[in-house]
């Protein structure tokens, strides 16, 4: 046999070269922790699949809020959500969020609170779930419900006008607006005072002001600073005020 047929592919000495004997037999036992060829056969603290919020609805139920969102967004509606069709084309993606009504025109998403970031809740988590819509709605108002009960409110005033606040930098506190009881209790600081006036300029930001008969100066001022505060927003939900009239969100109207 000549050398090219024993050496490497440039023809230089292969892996057998010169070698009279076979290689040495280690002296220790194979430590079955040692990474193989760089990697690591196993992930001790990794999370298990079928037990992270993303697959498995128990594990997730606690963890769903709502999230208001800008009017007109995008997705698949929770009334058109069809899980025969779903099941019939598990194979393909359902990457739309579920999106629900909100008031006043405003959407509505469903979000599972992550450290330092949001899953939009879509149907492909539907079919890991095997659960509907009513589900997720049911578990998203009733975790808001839980943590409005104890997140603060802000009481600002200056002369006759009152402001009430929520900024807690939790994430929710715009949408406290859809628990009935952050409403009644908005009407009850501020509502014998005059007109409730409510504004939702982005994620982070619920501001209720109380508006006297005669103080239409306040109605401007409590408009330019929604306006602003939506357009300086990372996550803004809406430029316009609302108003508070008989515990319902309707759009102000001076």
């Amino acid at each position: 046999m000549d050398d090219q047929a024993t050496g490497g592919r440039d023809g230089g000495p292969g892996p057998n070269h010169d070698r009279d004997r076979p290689p040495p037999v280690p002296l220790t036992p194979v430590d079955p922790d040692a990474p193989v060829s760089g990697h690591w056969t196993e992930f001790p603290d990794a999370p298990v699949a079928s037990l992270a919020p993303e697959h498995d609805w128990s594990a997730a139920a606690s963890l769903i809020f709502p999230l208001l969102r800008p009017v007109g967004t995008v997705g698949l509606h929770v009334t058109q959500v069809d899980q025969a069709a779903l099941l019939a084309t598990a194979r393909q993606s359902h990457a739309q969020p579920i999106v629900d009504d909100g008031p006043c025109g405003l959407s509505i998403v469903y979000a599972i609170a992550a450290s330092g970031f949001d899953i939009i809740v879509n149907g492909d988590h539907l079919l890991s779930w095997a659960v509907g819509p009513e589900a997720i709605q049911d578990a998203a108002i009733a975790n808001l419900a839980a943590w409005s009960a104890s997140a603060p409110w802000t009481a600002e005033s200056s002369g006759d006008r009152l402001l009430l606040s929520s900024d807690s930098g939790a994430g929710w506190d715009a949408t406290r607006i859809l628990l009935p009881e952050v409403r009644a209790h908005i009407a009850r600081e501020l509502g014998p005072a005059g007109r409730v006036l409510i504004g939702l300029p982005e994620r982070h930001l619920l501001v209720a002001g109380s508006m006297r008969t005669g103080d239409e100066e306040f109605g401007a001022l409590f408009r330019e600073f929604v306006v602003e505060h939506s357009g300086g927003s990372d996550e803004p939900i809406d430029r316009r005020v609302f108003e508070l009239v008989g515990g319902v969100l309707v759009e102000f109207e001076p």
